[in-house]
């Protein structure tokens, strides 16, 4: 039997198929140690302390762990990936003579559903991996070891849609900082922000923004020049990135221009 990646990836993600969760590591990986390998790599770039993989269907195994908050951030940045997104948001497909029913029931349930994966081993439990879309917003639920997985998904889904709501933090052309302006003719020039940054914030939340480097830049600055970036902060986290640009030209300090009478002088002192 031949089989597509998109059509194992079905497999794998609708009907929780450990056969193509294997087919696809070796062919990926070349051995299932292997993807194991490059599945640890992916964890480490993005932070996932709490991880760490020793094969691709997730069965019980002694160095075989993830987290809560590690699977919903894997998760936002798998749902990003067109085809990921297109393949655990079906919800029916058709793979050669086989017709396969995502297990996922939120995507019949919860409006905007659209994703991610169940599981379940006997070590962890019911394992339940959602998400939902709603008017350019996203939630991701993430529980572990819960027998009620699919009602508390889906009251967590409408919590976290109606307590978050997005805020323009910033408007394109906002001064979002200064910096220091070393050999120019003046010693500050603004930092402005180069577009508009929206962002999901909860009542309680009080974004702020945050300029990496030294605090200085060399003469000249040039108005609408890259000025770098600020991140924007939530409770001392990083949620985003800014690019900016300088608010003013600041020229270069020209060499002050010595007289006849001086530049005789140092000839003759010297």
């Amino acid at each position: 039997e031949v089989l597509t990646l998109q059509e194992l990836l079905y497999g794998l993600m609708l009907s929780s198929g450990n056969d193509a969760a294997v087919a696809l590591a070796i062919y990926c990986g070349g051995t299932v140690e292997g993807f194991a390998a490059l599945m640890n790599d992916k964890a480490r770039s993005l932070g996932l302390n709490g991880t760490h993989f020793e094969n691709p269907n997730g069965l019980d195994s002694p160095g075989h762990y993830s987290t809560a908050k590690d699977l919903g951030t894997l998760a936002a940045y798998a749902m990003e990936n067109p085809i990921f997104y297109k393949t655990v948001s079906a919800k029916n497909v058709k793979v050669g003579e086989r017709y396969l029913t995502n297990h996922n029931k939120l995507l019949w349930r919860v409006a905007g559903a659209d994703g991610v994966k169940t599981g379940f081993t006997k070590a962890a439990g019911r394992i339940l991996v959602s998400s939902a879309t709603r008017d350019g917003r996203r939630v991701i639920v993430v529980t572990i070891d819960d027998p009620g997985d699919w009602a508390d998904h889906a009251a967590l889904m409408e919590e976290g849609f109606s307590r978050y709501a997005i805020q323009r933090i910033v408007n394109q052309g906002d001064r979002v900082g200064t910096l220091e302006v070393v050999g120019g003719e003046k010693r500050r020039v603004e930092v402005l922000a180069a577009e508009d940054f929206d962002y999901s914030v909860a009542p309680e939340e009080h974004p702020c923004l945050a300029m990496p480097g030294p605090g200085f830049v060399y003469a000249p600055a040039v108005e609408g020049a890259d000025a770098g970036v600020v991140y924007v902060l939530i409770e001392g986290k990083a949620v985003g990135k800014i690019p900016t640009v300088y608010g003013a030209t600041i020229e270069q300090t020209r060499p002050e221009e010595k007289s006849f009478w001086q530049k005789l002088f140092h000839r003759g002192s010297g």
